[in-house]
């Protein structure tokens, strides 16, 4: 209690206060140019679950994984698709690379689009600079 009085005493006689740091300058909001990257059905879709089909989306989760751990993934996430379209969009992928080329190099290693359960659909996109994706070693099926 008794430092309690003094702290208020020293407030009510004008001790200085504890400087405040200046606020840090805004963020400038900017733009740039990513890879989105639509994954459709290919012709080797199936619902079917087989050993083979587990490993596969294995394999395409951990590449997912990999592309996150060496910061060229963005996002990534699939899509709510009908179970009997076989040409439906299955996901997309936001990829942060130099070039096309880049891109398809990285899609080269998917089991999946390796097998011919997707076929990649690329396109340029504009977005916010800046955007991560925080899910390198987090992604579960």
């Amino acid at each position: 209690m008794k430092q309690l009085l003094i702290a208020l005493g020293l407030v009510a006689c004008g001790a200085p206060a504890k400087p405040v740091a200046p606020a840090p300058p805004a963020k400038q909001f900017k733009m740039r140019t990513y890879t989105f990257v639509l994954l459709k059905r290919g012709p080797a879709w199936t619902l079917d679950e087989t050993p083979e089909s587990k490993k596969i989306f294995e394999g395409h989760m951990a590449n997912i994984r990999a592309m996150g751990k060496a910061g060229k993934l963005v996002l990534a996430g699939p899509f709510d698709a009908p179970a009997d379209d076989k040409t439906a969009y299955a996901g997309l992928f936001v990829l942060d690379v130099k070039s096309d080329d880049e891109a398809r190099a990285l899609l080269a290693n998917d089991p999946a689009v390796q097998a011919g359960r997707f076929v990649p659909e690329l396109r340029p996109w504009y977005g916010p600079a800046g955007i991560t994706y925080d899910g390198a070693g987090q992604v579960t099926p």
